[in-house]
């Protein structure tokens, strides 16, 4: 077999090959095969047929026809590998010779993924929260686990959100009394918005002994609106523990409230480092698709979009929901969603290829080390040995699509180091505060962890 590939415009290709008739005649033998497991013929098992005798009987044509529908996809496989064409959808395949007989030639037409340029990935400035744990985020968080042992205590006052009022219920359609919106005593936190939002308009600012009536939309659209009937009969505030020693003894693992607090600026600042990370590697990789003018191909759009879809499914089936559940769980309609999933879609595209742009213009390259290091990760996952698994991807011919992805890894770890990350207020951040830090040798003697 001998092929080459010629550049058409419409960033598109095609592939000549052509294949001697002694190589071709391979085919037709094995399409014989086919055929003679087909056929039923008096005096012959299946499969036992003597060409001679299929030939007699269905003709060379049909053997020769079943040969080419079987072999042209992977002669075109094979070319495509052989001079690593990228292509990005199904070809278009014109028999040029060898229908009938002889040497067989043909085209295949494909369009492949562009290869743009892109300028200004070189001087990126991206916005992230600055992380950091300030006071304010570790008291706030303090605070709330100061809330999970807070008692509630009368106030002689109106009441206000946060507070717990106890109340009489009753709500009812056309005099009708609704069992589901009636109860005594019933404590509700003000504020909330558990039973309707009119609910909390209506108790902010009550007092014990009102009684207040109201008409309010039903909790669920579909129902007629609610007459509702409140009895006030106690306001009680939340009272927190004061933050001391001994609060953190009985809330903690530690002993006093500056161990509590400094083990929450720890965490709260390694939750403030990673989620800076991630927004760093999103941020990034907005700005570098806004960077990519060039309309993005539609069959790799709709390739991501299937991919993410499949993903989406996989991740439902396995909470035991189906997409059709999701949506109207989440309240989206199918047509929002799709239109979702597709500007999404869009997005990824146009950051791969401009990750592949910035590998071509600053020469990044998949090494065979990288290539090892790579299977060594996945084998890692999936327990399997180094070997087994580049033979896998050998056999799938999916190097040369592990060699991409591990360029455009690299690609993406370029950039993130060369990108200027500011905060909110225009100010640096220094690339130190991003790096996890690593554990002390105090941290790791209370963990009982080697170093």
């Amino acid at each position: 077999m001998e092929s080459t590939v010629e550049p058409l415009e419409g960033n598109k290709v095609k592939v000549s090959v052509t294949v001697e008739e002694t190589e071709f005649d391979h085919e037709v033998d094995a399409a014989f095969r086919r055929i003679a497991r087909e056929v039923r013929i008096p005096g012959f098992r299946p499969g036992k047929v003597p060409r001679r005798i299929l030939e007699a009987r269905v003709g060379t044509e049909a053997a020769r026809a079943d040969a080419l529908q079987h072999a042209l996809p992977e002669y075109y496989a094979k070319a495509v590998t052989e001079h690593d064409v990228d292509v990005i959808a199904a070809p278009d395949i014109d028999i040029t010779s060898g229908q009938e007989t002889g040497s067989v030639a043909f085209d295949a037409v494909v369009e492949v993924r562009p290869q743009i340029v892109i300028g200004g990935y070189d001087s990126l400035r991206v916005t992230i929260e600055r992380p950091e744990a300030t006071d304010d985020d570790i008291d706030a968080r303090i605070d709330h686990l100061r809330e999970q042992y807070a008692d509630l205590q009368t106030a002689d006052r109106p009441a206000r959100d946060g507070d717990h009022v106890s109340i009489d219920i009753a709500g009812s359609q056309g005099g009708e009394p609704l069992s589901g919106l009636t109860a005594s005593d019933y404590l509700y936190e003000v504020g909330s918005g558990s039973v309707v939002p009119a609910m909390d308009e209506q108790l902010r600012g009550a007092k014990v002994g009102d009684i207040l009536t109201f008409t309010a939309d039903h909790p669920d659209p579909s129902e007629e609106p609610v007459d509702f009937r409140i009895l006030v009969k106690d306001v009680k505030e939340k009272v927190l523990p004061e933050p001391d020693d001994t609060w953190a003894a009985e809330a903690s693992e530690f002993e006093t409230y500056a161990e509590l607090r400094a083990d929450v600026a720890k965490r709260l600042g390694l939750m403030k480092v990673v989620s800076a990370q991630m927004a760093l590697q999103e941020r990034t990789g907005e700005a570098l698709a806004a960077l990519v003018s060039e309309e993005v191909p539609e069959p790799l759009v709709n390739a991501e979009m299937q991919n993410r879809l499949q993903d989406l499914a996989m991740r439902l089936q396995a909470q035991g929901m189906e997409l059709g559940q999701y949506l109207e769980a989440t309240g989206t309609d199918q047509e929002s969603f799709v239109e979702d999933l597709r500007s999404t879609a869009t997005s990824a595209v146009r950051v791969d290829l401009a990750l592949r742009a910035v590998a071509d213009a600053e020469g990044i390259e998949a090494t065979d080390e990288d290539l090892e290091a790579e299977y060594a990760s996945v084998a890692e996952r999936v327990k399997e040995t180094r070997k087994e698994v580049r033979r896998r991807f050998e056999r799938a011919d999916q190097v040369s699509a592990v060699r991409s992805d591990v360029r455009k890894r690299k690609a993406l770890e370029w950039l993130l180091e060369q990108v200027e990350v500011v905060d909110e207020a225009g100010a640096p951040i220094d690339r130190s505060l991003l790096e996890i830090p690593s554990e002390t040798p105090e941290d790791t003697a209370e963990t009982g962890e080697e170093e």
